[in-house]
């Protein structure tokens, strides 16, 4: 199953299209930038002191433990796999960007949290593992339990919501890095070269002589 297939089968498309575009509205513009490039202290021209201060705090913060991280590396993967057209979503440093939006956007702390211990839960109860400890398989029979929304059983609400919050994470911090920009294929403006007024418009004027 390639890419495209895989976020055809989660769904993304439309649940990740309000985390895209609420990433680009001014008072969210950090959401744009490239989770890696901020780690590495990016160029911050144009960005006023207490903007950089603030993400330097953000940055040094920890949120997540080391147990949680690793679910969050699982999860990203499974939503944005490897393929041979470009990297997975860990590849694209997602679980770092999830790491700092939860900093940045504190309300989904506990819906994130919340969420990782639920799903430790059901994979306790079914398999007597952690999700993170669970075979592939096992991690995949919990996923789509939780992928469809209108296919849900009632008893996994809270695990499609906090499913339906991880997948549009991943798909916004996926497609504003720098590997997710190249797998959309956006160059952005770029300039050309101007040659003149096409020999066929010319013709059609008859100014092709002048």
């Amino acid at each position: 199953m390639n890419r495209r297939d895989s976020l055809k089968f989660l769904g993304i498309g439309t649940l990740a299209a309000a985390s895209l575009v609420e990433a680009c509205k001014p008072k969210n513009e950090k959401l744009a930038e490239d989770t890696t490039n901020k780690a590495a202290g990016a160029d911050e021209a144009g960005r006023l002191p207490n903007e950089i201060a603030r993400d330097k705090k953000l940055n040094e913060a920890k949120f997540f433990n080391e147990h949680e991280m690793a679910t969050i590396t699982i999860l990203a993967d499974i939503i944005i796999p490897k393929d041979a057209r470009s990297g997975s979503a860990s590849d694209a440093k997602v679980p770092d960007f999830i790491e700092f939006i939860v900093k940045d956007m504190p309300e989904n702390q506990t819906p994130m949290r919340g969420g990782l211990r639920w799903l430790d839960l059901q994979c306790l109860n079914r398999y007597s593992k952690t999700f993170a400890e669970a075979a592939s398989a096992q991690q995949l029979e919990i996923v789509t339990a939780i992928a469809y929304p209108k296919k849900a059983k009632p008893e996994m609400q809270q695990g499609v919501s906090f499913f339906n919050l991880m997948r549009d994470l991943t798909a916004t911090g996926f497609y504003t890095s720098k590997i997710g920009i190249e797998d959309l294929g956006y160059v952005g403006n770029s300039p050309n070269k101007w040659t003149g007024v096409p020999a066929d418009v010319l013709k059609q004027y008859g100014m092709e002589d002048v």
